[in-house]
């Protein structure tokens, strides 16, 4: 293999490179349908169990996991994600250094990245209070959690360009 050249993979079925398993999902590449077969969350039929009806929606979120990074580290992904326009709610630690991002429940479970922690369960001020780096919005002020997956990656590019730019490393 050769250093500093890209490395490209053939993808499989699944929609992964061959070898890989995405770190996310408890049960490699076939997620949770491999380990439940074909129900669906919490014990529903899933659209591909047959019977062919309409399922029921998605429960309503409950909780949510925070993902806290340095607060530099962090202001650079609330940019990235914001640019992407998938940015959810994002709160400022108590002492202002570090910045947790909201991502839904569960999360903390799988969570491994170097220079980030997730801890479960999480504190919502009132959309007002002046902690929130990106607050609740829209009618009934619900905070959006950001995708765990879309997190990651743009933890990873703030870090890439932190460090380019002479502010890493972490």
């Amino acid at each position: 293999m050769v250093i500093g050249v890209p490395q490209y993979r053939r993808t499989v079925a699944g929609g992964f490179a061959q070898g890989l398993e995405p770190a996310l999902l408890p049960d490699g590449p076939r997620g949770a349908e491999g380990a439940r077969g074909a129900r669906g969350v919490e014990g529903e039929p899933s659209a591909c169990a047959g019977g062919g009806g309409a399922t029921a929606p998605p429960p309503a979120q409950v909780g949510y996991d925070t993902v806290t990074v340095a607060v530099r580290h962090g202001l650079e992904t609330v940019d990235i994600l914001r640019l992407r326009r998938a940015c959810g709610a994002v709160l400022q630690t108590a002492g202002g250094s570090a910045v947790a991002f909201l991502v839904p429940a569960g999360t903390a479970d799988l969570w491994h990245l170097p220079g980030s922690s997730c801890t479960p369960g999480a504190v919502l001020y009132p959309p007002t209070d002046p902690r929130w780096v990106m607050p609740p919005s829209g009618p009934d002020s619900v905070a959006r959690a950001t995708d765990a997956w879309v997190l990651r990656s743009a933890l990873c590019e703030a870090a890439c360009t932190l460090t380019a730019g002479g502010l890493g490393p972490f």
